[in-house]
Order: structure tokens, then C-alpha cells, then sequence
């Protein structure tokens, strides 16, 4: 692991954008930006022009390690390329912004009101190749629907699991049990998931850090005690479906935790906009964000 990210990631003032959207959530990423299901054939095209797209916004002056820490790449994105060079080294190598890689490969139906990620077969494979592209880390996101004791458990359990698996490539995994934010028992889930949450730390081996990336919670700094754990590098926030006006004002009240946004960091661009235009509201959009995040 590159100490200099390493200190960067744990100490540095800024956030991580989430340019990771796969097969299941590109094309809503796409129609938000402007361009509809009808305008690409297959799988192919419709990843070509979501490349295009975060090229775009990697490639914008608004978007520099001043104010972003990191960037999650989908899997096809960490093996293309920008400007002539991997997505990884161009995101570090020219902007000093350290790259990941999201690895789960989607999510199985509900049980116990959760969502468990799907058996990662290959997931060796890709380690190995996230090291060789020179990844920081990894991220991988299951999902709680419900605030259900055994499922929260098993959930928890599945991403501790995995993540000591990324640990030994010398990779930094994030963590990423969401809580869906229209749970009528999203309170309950939230406690669960934390108590889980630090049973899980206090079991790694002594040395070893992950970084966690968390719905924003109903009560202020309620995850305080992990973000302050020896064994947690970083805490981030999802959006998770909140506006960007929402997302930042709940982040500037959980002190020490910074943000991970995807739909947030990218609401109100459009394929149609100039480029000076379309620079202009990204660079609002990470500065609003960059400020709720350094509280």
C-alpha cells in the first residue's frame, strides 16, 4: 500500500467521488445526465458513453485533489483509459487523486431484510489486477432494507469477511453495508448495524485498518465511536438517494466523516451543456460538498 495515499487518505481534508456505477445503475446515470436508453444499442455502447461521461468530469479543472481525496472506479473504468493513460494513473499520476475499485458483483434477493452481495468467484483475479492498475483499495456495497438482527449480523459478517480477503493483496477495502434511507425502521437498522459494526473491528488483527462508508445517520455524529476506532482508516458518507441539498446538510452535522457521493456529486450535469458551463456546476457541486465534509 503507497504510504504517501495511505497518509493522504487518512488525514487529508476532502471527500471521495463514486464514478463506480455498474450495469445495473448506469443507464439511470446516464438518463440524469441526458442521454436515454434509446440512444445506445448494448452494453457496450451504453459503457462507452458512461466512460465518455466520467472522463468528462475527471478530466475537468474543477476536479483536483484540492478538495477530492479519492475516486471509486467501476471495474471496466480502472481498465480503460484517459488522456492515453490507465484510469488510475491518471487520476494520481495528474491529479494526485488515489483510486479504487468497486469489486462486488450486485446483490442477492432479500432474506432477513437485507440484501447479501453475490458470490465474487473471481474476485482473486481481480485483486490481482487492481494491484498491477496500482488501486489504493476497493470498495463493495450490500444492503439493509430492514432492522432485522440476524440479517444485519449476517450482512456485517459477509463484508468483514471479504474485506480481510482484499486485506491481504495490500489493498484498503471500504465497507459498504447501506441502509436504504425509506426504511421505516432505518433507527433501529442504524444501531444494529453499528454494535455489528464494532464487534467486527475489535476481531481484526492488531495493525490492520478498513474504511467504512455509511448511510448518514438520524442522530448527529451517531457513529462517532467508529470513526475514532484505531482499526477504521476513514468513515464516508453514501448519498443514498438524498438530494444533494439534503445529502450536504445532513454530512456538515456528523462531524468527522467526510462523503463518498455518486448521484449527489453529478446532479445537474448534462451531455448538452458547454464545456465552461458544465465545469461551473461540477465546481459548485464539489465545493458544496467539500465543505460539509471538513466539519
Amino acid at each position: 500500500m503507497n504510504s504517501k495515499q495511505l497518509t493522504i487518505m487518512g488525514q487529508g481534508k476532502g471527500f471521495i467521488a463514486a464514478l463506480d456505477q455498474s450495469g445495473g445503475s448506469t443507464p439511470k446515470a446516464l438518463a440524469a445526465y441526458g442521454i436515454p436508453k434509446d440512444a445506445y444499442a448494448d452494453d457496450k455502447e451504453m459503457f462507452d458513453l458512461v466512460h465518455e461521461m466520467r472522463t468528462r468530469i475527471m478530466t475537468s479543472p474543477a476536479f483536483f485533489s484540492d478538495h477530492i481525496l479519492g475516486t471509486i472506479l467501476f471495474e471496466q473504468t480502472m481498465d480503460r483509459e484517459i488522456g492515453g493513460m490507465l484510469s488510475g494513473d491518471f487520476l494520481w499520476e495528474t491529479k494526485g487523486i488515489i483510486p479504487f475499485v468497486k469489486v462486488d458483483k450486485g446483490l442477492l434477493d432479500p432474506s432477513d431484510g437485507v440484501r447479501l452481495m453475490k458470490d465474487m468467484p473471481a474476485l482473486d483475479e481481480l485483486l490481482t489486477r487492481a494491484v498491477k492498475r496500482k488501486m489504493f483499495g476497493t470498495k463493495m456495497r450490500s444492503f439493509i432494507q430492514e432492522g432485522n438482527p440476524d440479517g444485519i449480523r449476517k450482512n456485517v459478517e459477509q463484508q468483514f469477511d471479504v474485506g480481510k480477503r482484499i486485506l491481504k493483496y495490500d489493498l484498503m477495502p471500504i465497507l459498504e453495508p447501506e441502509i436504504d434511507i425509506k426504511s421505516p425502521s432505518k433507527a433501529r437498522a442504524e444501531q444494529l448495524l453499528k454494535a455489528e459494526i464494532l464487534k467486527n473491528l475489535d476481531k481484526l488483527p492488531d495493525g490492520s485498518q478498513i474504511m467504512l462508508k455509511l448511510t448518514l445517520p438520524d442522530v448527529d455524529d451517531f457513529y462517532a465511536e467508529v470513526i475514532a476506532h484505531p482499526k477504521v482508516l476513514r468513515v464516508v458518507a453514501l448519498s443514498g438517494g438524498y438530494s444533494r441539498e439534503q445529502a450536504v446538510d445532513l454530512l456538515a452535522r456528523n462531524h468527522g466523516m467526510t462523503a463518498s457521493f455518486s448521484r449527489a456529486l453529478t446532479e445537474g450535469l448534462s451531455v448538452d451543456q458547454t464545456d465552461d458551463m458544465f465545469n461551473d456546476i461540477l465546481a459548485q457541486s464539489i465545493e458544496n460538498i467539500y465543505q460539509a465534509a471538513i466539519t
